[in-house]
């Protein structure tokens, strides 16, 4: 019977260990976030983030940023949600301390946040851009129509399971530039790692749903938004591209061979690359391309 107990009292302790250990929260550096947010500043970043692209759902005739289509994975169809400044649809009612804790930690006001939203590369953002995204977002025109609800089937529903992903597969962080890299090639790095997160779709994931790190931009044979090809450099060298010629497909979608990028892909050129600026541009390509 002494037996029986102290092993019950074992597996109890472990348990209460392996809860606190799974469910602790997961942060990252401080952030300043008593600096002035710069709404223009904060528009390029909607664009440079790939916000317009996820957050509207354009097919169905939604406002920009009110909310986008369904992503579907393995785990059930995420709906991007309304962004915009409306207090009750959309993010007004968010305080910077809030919309940072999402964007850096995975963390939101109702809970963990599912890795369908890209935190692990917006937590490499800066403090600056942090706050000029946040005053660009509270600056929008406020869309009162709340966007369609997720349908994610149980036991994904279960939000407090993400405390336990999040334990396991994620590292909130800041940037750090390569040394020994010039400043074109890191800032590059930066957006595909970044906020432009390139490797969030072309990379392959876990059977949990975590990025491959060790195979970063390889390609997936299907993520949420269906298959993204290998863009390393040797692949996109074999299709024929060189940074000038990255550079135009990223402003105008025609590749190398006279194809024209569509579906995803294409949604993301017209709602965000190809407003980009020609120094980002360039540094995206550049990074992209060397071996």
């Amino acid at each position: 019977m002494k037996k029986s107990w102290w092993a019950l009292a074992a597996l109890t302790v472990i348990g209460a260990a392996a809860a606190v250990f799974f469910l602790r929260p997961v942060t990252g550096p401080e952030r300043d976030l008593t600096l002035v947010g710069d709404v223009a500043r904060g528009n390029d970043l909607i664009r440079l983030g790939g916000c317009v692209a996820c957050h509207t759902d354009t097919q169905s005739g939604r406002a920009e940023l009110s909310g986008g289509a369904g992503l579907a994975t393995p785990f059930g169809t995420f709906v991007p949600p309304n962004i915009t400044s409306d207090r009750v649809a959309g993010i007004g009612a968010w305080t910077v301390q809030q919309f940072s804790d999402a964007m850096s930690n995975g963390m939101g006001p109702e809970g963990h946040l599912y890795p369908a939203f890209p935190y692990e590369n917006y937590t490499l953002m800066s403090d600056q851009e942090i706050v000029d995204l946040y005053a660009a977002l509270m600056a929008t025109e406020p869309v009162s129509a709340p966007a369609a609800e997720s349908q994610i089937p149980f036991p994904f529903n279960i939000r407090l399971a993400m405390a336990g992903w999040q334990t396991l597969f994620f590292t909130p962080e800041r940037f750090v530039p390569e040394v020994g890299q010039s400043d074109t090639y890191n800032r590059g790095k930066y957006l595909a790692f970044g906020p432009a997160h390139c490797v969030a779709c072309h990379t392959p994931r876990n059977g949990l749903g975590a990025l491959e790190w060790d195979k970063a931009l390889t390609g997936s044979p299907g993520g949420t938004g269906g298959r993204a090809p290998d863009i390393t450099a040797a692949a996109l060298m074999e299709e024929g591209y060189d940074v000038a010629t990255l550079v135009q497909t990223l402003k105008d979608g025609f590749t190398p061979g006279f194809d024209v990028l569509g579906g995803t892909m294409g949604e993301v050129i017209t709602n965000s690359t190809s407003h980009w600026t020609d120094e980002d541009l360039t540094a995206l390509a550049t990074y992209l391309l060397t071996e």
